[in-house]
């Protein structure tokens, strides 16, 4: 395997395992976590079935991801936040009837972990019902919860020059969290993401700290002048790499971040992902043993240590009772994989991107 390829499906499966491991404590304080788990809080997955469930934050990232790869194999020009807005669409459908769809856009909604009705924020859910969404500039709401938030990881994925530029990358994140999450604060940390994302994949090399600190730049220089919180969210992300460099007990550090926002969400990711950027096991406890949104911020830090380790860094344990494995590597595969002529000549891509069919799962 390739190492580019490598950090994609580490990108992919990261979030998963982080979302996966934060859903049982998913929303509970830390106080209730160690009453649950003990006084060292929750270490693993805890299974309520025989595998690993993911919810929402790691459902919407893959209709995401499928939904562009759609976009520049079916659509004219540029329409990947249409082609967007119909797997969002499509993942609402989901979430209010248990039966397969006779027809879908998205190959990802033919199965049944993708399907799964684990949505971590109702009110997202109630704004996808609507005819119309928001944009950045004519907000649905005033939501600032991280409910979309992962979308920005799928943008982060798919640039490459041939897709966008690089102002694209903020642009587009902004737009998609903007559907759904009116607040600036949460559609301007979803571009931060989205730059932090694409920066690790392309540039790998470059050190985790000063990826994050390039993505909040590019986010400051591209929205402040037309949005004030543009500061704020600048000023708290740039807090918590700050953080990351004081010698503090970790669980106390989380608690301050209060990780109930996207913003604080994504703070809390970056600080658990710097703290620990050499030992993915102890980022995922430290990324779910707070109070607040554990799949959340779990899933964002599996993804930025995903793509920053790769996929063959990732302990086995937590592949293995992983369910949607196959599927988050196909698409992660595709991600890297596409050509502008590709689905003009690869019978299995038009299964996929043209049919909405999912390949030998």
């Amino acid at each position: 395997m390739g190492k580019n390829l490598d950090r994609y499906r580490g990108c992919l499966l990261g979030l998963a395992v982080g979302d996966a491991m934060g859903m049982p404590v998913d929303d509970m304080t830390l106080e209730q976590i160690r009453e649950n788990y003990g006084p060292n809080g929750l270490l693993g997955y805890d299974l309520r079935s025989d595998y690993a469930e993911i919810t929402s934050y790691t459902q919407l990232a893959a209709y995401v991801c499928n939904s562009l790869l759609l976009s520049v194999s079916r659509g004219k020009g540029d329409r990947k936040l249409e082609y967007v807005k119909l797997g969002l669409k499509e993942w609402t459908r989901s979430q209010q009837f248990a039966r397969d769809p006779e027809s879908s856009y998205c190959w990802v909604a033919k199965l049944p972990a993708f399907r799964r009705r684990h949505c971590r924020d109702a009110r997202m859910l109630d704004t996808l019902r609507l005819a119309a969404m928001g944009y950045p500039e004519k907000s649905p709401n005033s939501y600032n919860a991280p409910g979309s938030l992962t979308s920005a990881i799928a943008v982060g994925m798919f640039y490459n020059s041939q897709r966008l530029t690089p102002p694209q990358i903020g642009e587009l994140a902004a737009q998609i969290v903007a559907l759904t999450h009116g607040d600036p604060t949460a559609f301007l940390s979803a571009a931060v993401l989205a730059y932090a994302i694409a920066g690790i994949l392309l540039e790998p090399e470059m050190a985790l700290e000063d990826q994050f600190t390039a993505a909040i730049s590019a986010m400051d220089h591209q929205f402040r002048g037309k949005y004030s919180e543009a500061y704020t969210v600048a000023a708290t992300l740039t807090g918590a790499v700050e953080q990351a460099k004081a010698a503090e007990p970790m669980s106390e550090v989380m608690e301050r971040f209060q990780c109930y926002s996207a913003m604080h969400c994504l703070a809390g990711a970056i600080y658990a992902s710097l703290a620990n950027r050499e030992d993915f096991d102890t980022a995922m406890i430290t990324a779910v043993n707070h109070s607040g949104y554990s799949s959340a911020v779990a899933g964002i830090t599996g993804a930025i240590l995903g793509a920053y380790m790769g996929y063959t860094a990732l302990p086995d344990f937590y592949l293995e009772s992983l369910e949607p494995v196959k599927a988050l590597c196909q698409l992660a595969d595709d991600m890297v994989s596409f050509t502008p002529t590709k689905g003009l000549f690869d019978d299995d891509w038009d299964q996929k991107y043209v049919q909405g069919v999912p390949l030998g799962l």
